[in-house]
């Protein structure tokens, strides 16, 4: 796990320290799901660039939320670790929020 700041001024200070910035989060939604090879979650994220996507899931990984797990013919998966799952919750209310409040200030949402 990343060095932490050993003091905050509040749990969500603390949070989002640690899933803090626009794509970890997004990574962590479309895990939310299931596992997924590299290519899927580079698709699944058409803005987020190569070297971006690889960044933040060698850091979600070094956090514990994210695991690399080999599978047949060589192919590596990722997904959420038990405390990356333990956040299902927080990402799904995420997205509820988020869906909602599009809609009421007109903003378009790409289909999944």
């Amino acid at each position: 796990m990343k060095a932490l700041r050993k003091s905050y001024g509040c749990p969500v200070e603390f949070s989002l320290d640690i899933i803090g910035g626009k794509w970890k989060a997004v990574i962590l939604a479309r895990l939310k799901r299931r596992s997924m090879r590299y290519g899927e979650l580079r698709k699944a994220i058409p803005d987020l660039s190569e070297k971006v996507l690889t960044q933040r899931l060698h850091g979600l990984c070094e956090d514990g939320l994210v695991e690399m797990t080999p599978s047949a013919g060589g192919v590596s998966h990722y997904r959420l670790t038990e405390t990356g799952a333990s956040l299902r919750p927080v990402l799904q209310a995420l997205y509820d929020w988020g869906a909602a409040r599009s809609v009421v200030i007109g903003a378009r949402i790409r289909s999944d």
